[in-house]
């Protein structure tokens, strides 16, 4: 992945970050959007990509260290949400751990906190109703969501915006389906192609870049 820093007078930097595989399967579909947009150019900012492990002790420590090293106008973090159908645009972050499966090092926190005596809850700095609109205008399946789970996913979401809070740069999160040669095996799930997804973060990393203030649509869950 790219290593040089916006610093110096280099182009702005949109940090994109996804995961590596994880609960036994071959392909994070996270990492491979991360792999095909790292070094492309999005009005006028230079993507940044890097992997990040499945692990409580280091994924939020490896985030930290990536946002001081390029100094993001942005930074979009993917991760795999199989059984999904489309993009979930994660509006909300919580500041619990509570793992259903163990992480890639074994470790299953139960009821513990992200960062203690932070706030319950952070919510996305995204345009997420704007990027839905756009998204859809583009023909790729998408849908706001009000749970990023509690597994490392989020913590990395909560260990951002937390990172992030009072600072002009925008964070969030987006969970993408799993890809067709994993929906294989797990039969019956759902599923999209690697060129779908790569649109649509495509398109809402642009999206980000361009919308100040968020579409005033309604976007809530009655359940």
């Amino acid at each position: 992945m790219t290593d040089a820093s916006t610093r110096n007078g280099a182009r702005p930097v949109v940090l994109l970050t996804g995961f590596e595989p994880f609960a036994g399967e071959a392909l994070n579909p996270s990492g491979e959007i991360v792999r095909v947009l790292d070094g492309e150019d999005v009005a006028g900012h230079r993507i940044v990509g890097a992997i990040l492990p499945v692990s409580f002790s280091a994924a939020p420590s490896r985030m930290d260290a990536l946002v001081a090293a390029h100094d993001p106008a942005l930074v979009l973090a993917l991760g795999q949400a199989g059984g999904r159908s489309g993009l979930s645009l994660e509006r909300v972050a919580i500041n619990l751990i509570d793992a259903r499966i163990a992480d890639n090092e074994g470790a299953r926190p139960i009821d513990a906190t992200v960062v203690t005596g932070g706030p319950g809850a952070y919510f996305t700095t995204l345009p997420v109703k704007a990027i839905e609109l756009r998204l859809r205008a583009l023909g790729v399946p998408v849908a706001a969501s009000l749970s990023a789970g509690s597994f490392v996913c989020n913590q990395v979401f909560y260990a951002l915006a937390h990172r992030l809070a009072g600072s002009p740069v925008r964070g969030g999160f987006i969970h993408v389906p799993w890809l067709p040669e994993q929906a294989a095996v797990h039969a019956g799930e759902p599923c999209m192609s690697l060129e779908a997804m790569v649109a649509g973060v495509r398109a809402a990393i642009a999206c980000a870049l361009a919308v100040e203030r968020d579409a005033a649509i309604p976007g809530g869950a009655i359940h």
